[in-house]
């Protein structure tokens, strides 16, 4: 698809509309002052309830197609590993926990670990690209990923939903909005899902089609009060119970499974928040923020992706088993007034984790054989400590002036059971600087200077002595955007330039010279590297029934050709970096109920990883959704994928077919086309 499209698409958008529909103002919820969507200097996109029930049927990573230059390792069976505009992890992390990407629900920090984040009864989503650390600290190099719950109190009224699909899918919802007790100084709201579908595949050695199913549970509570007559409290608790399968992998990269031990991709979470905000403090606001989380989490494959009969004469059966065990619990205080904002942050993050790998491997034709019998555990402990400030100012002549600065320490302690004691500490800082201009009532430019940073940390099992550290990475980004809203039309656009230092690459390496078969990996530091591009997005409401949206990414991110530490790397391209990511959508609602919304995601190909030069195909997805509106109920018929686009979402390159292994591309492909219908019931209030 050529990139020219996509710009003459945003062309159009961006013309002049004669509709009386409105497009309502923004609030962003993840910035420290909850400012309107055109009051900061950053490129951003929201997402309205309403858009991520368009958009999407089940979980966050079927938006991910809507937002331009965000990306996401199918390295699990959900999106928990995120790219924006290049930056993000690509598998499981091993040692400390070090995430590229923050990941905040309701205030509660998943990070590294967002298979959680299913979508009912969610009322935004939020996107904020390029470094965030001055906000959100060492887990926000890359970005932000901010999502909130249908808030209580809030007009959206009581539900209940129904769905059914292909692939055995289905779900069932039930949300419930109101006041507890006799009196609306209680607001609440609960809601409560559960989706089932078998996943996709067939694993015919096993005669099932669920061996990479989804069981997903979703709960949540919020509730609205005022402990004194000058604070107002919101409480948000989440429990989620995801229990999906994993047996995504074929040896002919297909949707048929030969696995006899297939895995699961599993995460129980219980999290909760407590915001706290206190108006006439001394004249200004008070604002606490205290949270909580567990998390278990299991994460089990076929490391051989095949059974005796596939394999045979050869004897060849590994598996892989993880448990992992995170807790986490923050405090966060901030105090503003007038232009100043101050705060202290604190962190304590505890994550366990044990291993079991486990083989045999015989080969009758050499007489050779080979077992494998490893147990692993760590324990892994950190407590950050930041302190941060905020500036925000009109200076006069439709200018205003943000800086932010923060200072973070990390200290971390970490033993593993190979022997390993580590315990280093990391003392880190970033920030912003911009500048926003009014051009008109409607229109607003801003530039933007920001530091990111990122902990370093140390590599587990078997490394060279040099490699055993690597330190932290700072990345500095220059940002000019361009945002547009007069009630008709929207606008967003922005280009960027980042420059990273000491990136933070994980990669191989070979143990010993003379075994050109013994490899490791190993997170190292490299310098040089940058991403540069433009992101935009659009809508316009053509009239009172028809509108129209776009997005449009552009990016460019490669190591330079100077590197000598990661030779393969020189010059090359960075890993799930596509030069473009764009979407289009249409929607049409009527007077009389009846309404359409048709979308187009594309994506350009990208490099699988950076430990081989093996590169995905370009695809475009197609999603449309029919439905009807009446006053207390609703009924849509969706589909996903429509036309069957076949597409990958990770790529592995590395020999796993006996007996002589030869190096080949192994990618897990994307979901075919998925078809469904929802009711949906509103309870009268």
């Amino acid at each position: 698809m050529k990139i020219t499209r996509w710009i003459a698409v945003l062309v159009i958008l961006t013309t002049p509309a004669l509709a009386d529909e409105r497009i309502e103002e923004i609030i962003v919820t993840a910035d420290f002052r909850e400012r309107s969507l055109m009051d900061i200097p950053s490129s951003v996109t929201a997402l309205s309830a309403e858009e991520i029930e368009d958009a999407a049927v089940q979980h966050f990573e079927e938006l991910i197609g809507q937002v331009p230059n965000l990306n996401w390792s199918g390295d699990g069976h959900r999106a928990r590993y995120i790219q924006i505009r290049g930056v993000g992890e690509l598998e499981q992390y091993q040692g400390a926990p070090n995430p590229s990407v923050g990941f905040l629900i309701d205030d509660i920090d998943f990070s590294g670990i967002g298979t959680i984040a299913t979508l009912f009864d969610v009322g935004s989503v939020q996107i904020l690209r390029g470094p965030q650390s001055g906000r959100y600290g060492a887990n926000a190099l890359g970005g932000l990923i901010y999502l909130t719950s249908t808030p209580p109190g809030s007009d959206s009224g009581s539900r209940l939903e129904v769905s059914a699909g292909d692939d055995s899918m289905r779900a069932l919802g039930l949300a419930v909005g109101g006041n507890l007790g006799s009196t609306e100084t209680f607001p609440f709201r609960f809601s409560l899902h559960q989706h089932e579908s078998d996943g996709f595949r067939r694993n015919s050695f096993l005669g099932r089609d669920d061996t990479n199913g989804r069981d997903e549970l979703s709960a949540r509570f919020g509730l609205e009060f005022q402990p004194t007559a000058a604070t107002d409290a919101r409480l948000a608790v989440i429990y989620s119970d995801i229990d999906n399968g994993y047996d995504a992998f074929a040896i002919d990269n297909s949707y048929t499974m030969l696995s006899d031990k297939p895995g699961r991709d599993a995460q129980e979470s219980l999290g909760l928040s407590l915001r706290l905000e206190t108006n006439d403090v001394a004249g200004g606001q008070l604002t606490s923020i205290t949270s909580a989380a567990g998390s278990d989490i299991v994460f089990s494959f076929d490391a051989d992706w095949g059974n005796d009969e596939s394999w045979a004469p050869v004897t060849y059966d590994y598996t892989s088993v993880s448990l992992r065990d995170r807790r986490t619990l923050s405090q966060e205080f901030r105090y503003s007034r007038g232009d100043w904002l101050f705060g202290v942050y604190a962190l304590r993050l505890d994550d366990d984790l044990a291993t079991d790998d486990q083989g045999t491997y015989f080969d009758p034709g050499f007489n050779f054989a080979d077992s494998l019998n490893a147990q692993f555990s760590s324990r892994y402990t950190s407590t950050s400590i930041a302190l941060f400030s905020q500036y925000v100012r009109d200076i006069g002549d439709g200018l205003q002036l943000t800086a932010s600065l923060r200072a973070e320490q990390r200290g971390t302690d970490y033993e593993d059971s190979d022997g390993l004691v580590a315990d280093p500490t990391d003392s880190l800082w970033g920030g912003e600087l911009a500048i926003s201009k009014d051009l008109s009532d409607d229109a607003t430019g801003y530039v933007s200077l920001s530091r990111g940073f990122k902990a370093g940390g140390f590599n587990v099992g078997v490394v060279p002595a040099a490699l055993r550290e690597f330190s932290d990475e700072g990345m500095w980004t220059l940002e000019s955007g361009y945002k547009y809203r007069n009630g008709v039309l929207a606008v967003n656009a922005a280009v960027f330039h980042a420059w990273r230092d000491d990136q933070q690459v994980r990669s191989s390496f070979q143990l010993d010279p003379n075994n050109p078969a013994s490899f490791g990996f190993a997170t190292v530091n490299v310098d040089g590297a940058k991403n540069y591009g433009l992101e935009a997005d659009a809508s316009l409401a053509i009239s009172d029934v028809l509108s129209i949206r776009g997005s449009l990414g552009l990016l460019y991110g490669d190591f330079p050709d100077s590197l000598t530490r990661l030779s393969n790397l020189s010059g090359r391209e960075q890993a799930h970096a596509p030069n473009y990511t764009a979407s289009l959508g249409l929607r049409y609602a009527s007077e009389a109920g009846f309404y359409a919304d048709a979308s187009l995601n594309a994506i350009d190909a990208f490099y699988f990883d950076v430990s081989h030069d093996q590169r995905s195909e370009a695809y475009e997805l197609v999603n449309l959704k029919l439905g009807y509106d009446a006053d207390r109920w609703s009924v849509s018929l969706w589909a996903r994928n429509l036309f069957d686009q076949d597409y990958a979402v990770r790529g592995f390159f590395f020999g796993n077919e006996p007996p002589n292994f030869v190096p080949a591309l192994y990618t897990r492909r994307g979901d075919p086309r998925h078809v469904g219908l929802t009711f949906t019931w509103r309870f009268e209030e």
